[in-house]
C-alpha cells in the first residue's frame, strides 16, 4: 500500500488488519533474523535441502521489488527468508552472514534453520526475551496508552497495580509513582522507534523493579 499524498510511505502490513492476523515481512536491515538465502555457486554440497517454498505448508512467499520474501514454517518454528532468486528444486542453497553488528544473531537463527532442515531441536529463539522484560514492556505501553488519554500517573498506577495499593496519602513520595513515571518514559521511547532495538540488538535486562 502506498500514501503518496502525504509523504510516499510504504506500509510493510495492512493498517486495518490485526498484526497477529496476516503475515508481516521484514527487510534484513530491520530485522536482524532475517536470512539471505541464496543458490551456491561453484559449491558441491554434501547433502542437499528441497527447498520448494512455494509447497511447504503453512509457508507464506511475497514477491518484491528486491526479490522474494519467504516466512517459512519448519521444526515448529517461523523462519525469514529474503531470496533475490527462487532457487531450483534440489540445488545447493548459501546463506549469507555478513560480519556486522548482528552477525551473532544472524549466526543463531542460520543454526536453527539448518537444524529444521535436518529436522533436529531447534534450541530457544535467538531474540527472545526474558518474562521479566516483556512484563516490563508490556506495562510500559499500557502505561503510555493511559497517559495519551489522558489520565494522571495515580490514574495509571491504579490500572497497572490495583487501587488497594495506591497510597491515599504520600503518593507523591511512593515508589510506585515513580515506577509509573519510569513506565510511561519507556513507553514513549518506544512508540518513537526504540521498539527497533527489540528486532535488532541483544540487550541485557535493566530492571526497574516492575
Amino acid at each position: 500500500m502506498t500514501s503518496d499524498g502525504s509523504g510516499g510511505f510504504r506500509f510493510a502490513a495492512d493498517p486495518q488488519t490485526a498484526f497477529d492476523k496476516q503475515a508481516i515481512f521484514w527487510a534484513p536491515e530491520a530485522l536482524s533474523t532475517v536470512l539471505l538465502v541464496r543458490p551456491a555457486i561453484g559449491f558441491t554440497a554434501s547433502k542437499r535441502y528441497d527447498l520448494d517454498l512455494a509447497k511447504l505448508a503453512g509457508s507464506e512467499l511475497r514477491r518484491a521489488q528486491d526479490g522474494w520474501h519467504a516466512i517459512v514454517e519448519l521444526g515448529g518454528a517461523k523462519h525469514r527468508l529474503w531470496l533475490r532468486e527462487l532457487p531450483s528444486s534440489g540445488s545447493a542453497i548459501a546463506v549469507d552472514l555478513p560480519l556486522d553488528r548482528d552477525f551473532d544473531i544472524r549466526l543463531q537463527a542460520a543454526q536453527r534453520f539448518w537444524r529444521a532442515l535436518e529436522q533436529r531441536a531447534l534450541g530457544p529463539p535467538p531474540r527472545a526475551l526474558p518474562i521479566q522484560t516483556r512484563q516490563r514492556l508490556i506495562r510500559a505501553l499500557r502505561a503510555v496508552d493511559g497517559w495519551l488519554e489522558g489520565n494522571d500517573y495515580r490514574k495509571i498506577a491504579q490500572g497497572l497495580f490495583g487501587a488497594h495499593r495506591i497510597p491515599y496519602r504520600g503518593w507523591k513520595t511512593s515508589d510506585l509513582r515513580s515506577l509509573t513515571i519510569r513506565l510511561v518514559k519507556t513507553g514513549l521511547r518506544l512508540i518513537r522507534g526504540g521498539y527497533r532495538a527489540l528486532l535488532r540488538h541483544r540487550r541485557k535486562d535493566k530492571s526497574d523493579g516492575s
